[in-house]
């Protein structure tokens, strides 16, 4: 047995370890990439340059996608033409992923998200807003701060910290944590219709974060679809994903 005074150095040099090395442990930056089937935007936000893929433009809807924390966005953009086509729609790389300067932090990413929606919303009547994953939360973001006609959440979370402690209850990470991404706490502040896609068998964020958000939306406002035989990382190759996506934001109460 090692000596209490041995076990507890070890234990605050893991908690120092995950306070320094977090954020490389949340975002994962993917590659710059080409993409030939969208218009490459350019958009300045606080001091940086953010690439976001602008796919069927023209048209007076529009819908703005956040991905996940280790998603190339443009790999969306077929299925995204395929069902969504009749709205001009926005894949954001976040800051540090794909042709998008700087670094990714929550702060950081949500002053981003309201800059993307602002070139936006200068463009199109409406604005629909899809975030998978990490995306979830700048998505749920984005609804609380600024006016959008429907939001998507996918595989999302009730926040970062509520995942991250069940998943490493030994730590205190609610005093480790620096990027929180509390959804849960802006679900009151969402007054759009909220669609809530769950894979069955999400192995990453347990179906239970998902249900608790969703249970804090108003619920005249929230729906909730589980898509049936997906994991967290193939519920994007489930075509009742896209499916239920495409029904959502051609409700009947939609704006046109």
């Amino acid at each position: 047995m090692w000596p209490a005074s041995v076990v507890l150095i070890l234990y605050l040099g893991l908690c120092a370890w995950l306070w320094l090395m977090q954020r490389s442990l949340i975002y994962f930056p993917t590659a710059a990439v080409d993409n030939p089937l969208a218009d490459e935007l350019l958009l300045d936000s606080h001091g940086e340059t953010l690439q976001v893929w602008r796919l069927s433009a023209g048209n007076e809807r529009a819908v703005i996608y956040f991905g996940g924390n280790a998603e190339e966005v443009s790999q969306n953009s077929p299925d995204m033409l395929e069902h969504l086509g009749d709205r001009t729609i926005y894949l954001v790389n976040y800051r540090g992923y794909g042709g998008s300067s700087g670094s990714p932090a929550e702060v950081a990413l949500f002053q981003d998200a309201l800059s993307v929606y602002d070139h936006v919303a200068g463009q199109h009547a409406s604005v629909a807003v899809i975030g998978r994953s990490l995306g979830s939360g700048v998505a749920a973001y984005l609804a609380a701060s600024r006016k959008i006609s429907r939001l998507v959440l996918a595989t999302p979370y009730d926040s970062l910290t509520g995942v991250a402690q069940a998943a490493y209850p030994v730590f205190p990470v609610a005093l480790l944590l620096r990027d929180r991404f509390d959804s849960l706490g802006r679900a009151a502040q969402i007054r759009v219709p909220t669609l809530i896609a769950i894979a069955e068998l999400d192995e990453v964020i347990p179906r239970q974060h998902s249900e608790k958000l969703a249970a804090a939306i108003a619920p005249s406002l929230v729906e909730v679809t589980v898509i049936e035989g997906a994991t967290h990382n193939t519920i994007g190759t489930v075509p009742q994903y896209m499916w239920s996506i495409t029904r959502f934001l051609n409700g009947p109460d939609n704006e046109r």
